[in-house]
């Protein structure tokens, strides 16, 4: 309006309006530019940004992952001393492992302390949790108290337990006694020793678990148990029936996840041995593959034959994983 008037004060007709149809006039080429560097900016933005978040996890594990884990498998190839120069030795640690005697020893400590640790302790802690399912008097409480030995420390709860199955003096040995049993060495015979180790780690692991089931079967519909109840099935048979099929991949990771800390167990038999613990025992009777590891590695000083033997530690972990992926791809195919 303000544009008419002054035009008609001028004595000139006032500019026509744009044409709707016409194209916009293009913006001069320093605008252009910078609508262009703007548009790049934000694709490289929303390319760029996830990989920035993720970045910091996979630079720790390059530094204290990979990198360990390749110079781990460099080290195993060569006869390394603590304090000295590596020097070439192919496949030879692989070999003497072979023909030791500690090595078997070691893995074979490994698998029964593994076996007799992990088998009682998931299933005390499947019963565990299918009793916490259901609507108990202070519950919460008990959800709570099973975690306790989790939360404890390795250090405190093997020293308490050391004390229990001491052979002179220790409360295991005198309640056996009120029974009319012998006493019992707990510390420099195999298989009491071993189940000793074995209980601790039962009792320290058993809630963990237990929570872990108690969350699977929480997730298991109830109409599952509706109709089992209907058909007249007994809690027993609807625990047979509908829940451990519907928690069959919980279990399953259960297993895999305690059997690789069975075969990575190191603190219960080295704090439990004391001045021994390193060695496993007067005789070798506990000694596993992560404590054989680290009496190669920092008290022989045999670098190369201690990273031998965490390489083969890790075959085994391996194998385990590749067992678990086997059995859940039969599951899924006969479901």
């Amino acid at each position: 309006m303000a544009t008419s008037v002054r035009a008609a004060a001028d004595g000139t007709s006032p500019p026509d309006p744009p044409d709707p149809s016409e194209p916009p006039t293009p913006p001069p080429p320093p605008a252009r530019k910078a609508a262009g560097r703007r548009s790049r900016l934000y694709r490289w933005d929303l390319k760029a940004t996830p990989y920035a978040f993720v970045a910091p996890f996979f630079l720790c594990f390059a530094a204290f992952g990979l990198f360990p884990l390749i110079y781990t498998g460099w080290l195993s190839l060569h006869r390394v001393e603590l304090g000295g120069e590596a020097q070439w030795r192919g496949f030879d640690n692989y070999t003497g492992l072979w023909d030791s005697d500690f090595f078997w020893n070691a893995l074979a400590n490994t698998f029964t302390i593994g076996v007799i640790s992990t088998v009682p302790q998931l299933l005390m802690a499947l019963g565990l949790a299918h009793l916490l399912n259901y609507k108990l008097r202070g519950r919460g409480f008990f959800r709570v108290a099973v975690l306790a030995p989790y939360a404890t420390s390795i250090a405190a709860a093997t020293l308490v337990f050391a004390q229990l199955f001491n052979s002179d003096y220790g409360l295991i040995n005198t309640v056996l006694g009120w029974v009319g049993f012998d006493p019992v060495d707990w510390e420099s015979s195999k298989w009491p020793a071993q189940i000793a180790i074995s209980v601790i780690v039962i009792w320290r692991w058993t809630g963990y678990n237990a929570l872990i089931y108690l969350a699977a079967m929480q997730a298991v519909p109830q109409d599952l148990y509706e109709a089992a109840s209907l058909d007249g099935a007994s809690r027993w048979r609807q625990f047979i029936s509908v829940t451990i099929p519907s928690i069959r991949p919980t279990i399953l990771f259960t297993v895999v996840v305690s059997t690789i800390g069975a075969t990575q167990l190191f603190g219960e038999p080295m704090l439990y041995g004391g001045s021994l613990g390193v060695s496993g025992g007067s005789g070798n009777q506990f000694q596993t593959l992560s404590l054989l590891m680290y009496e190669k590695g920092w008290i022989t000083g045999a670098l190369g034959q201690a990273s031998a033997i965490a390489w083969v530690m890790l075959l085994i972990l391996l194998l385990i994983g590749g067992v678990r992926l086997l059995v859940a791809r039969l599951n899924r195919e006969t479901t």
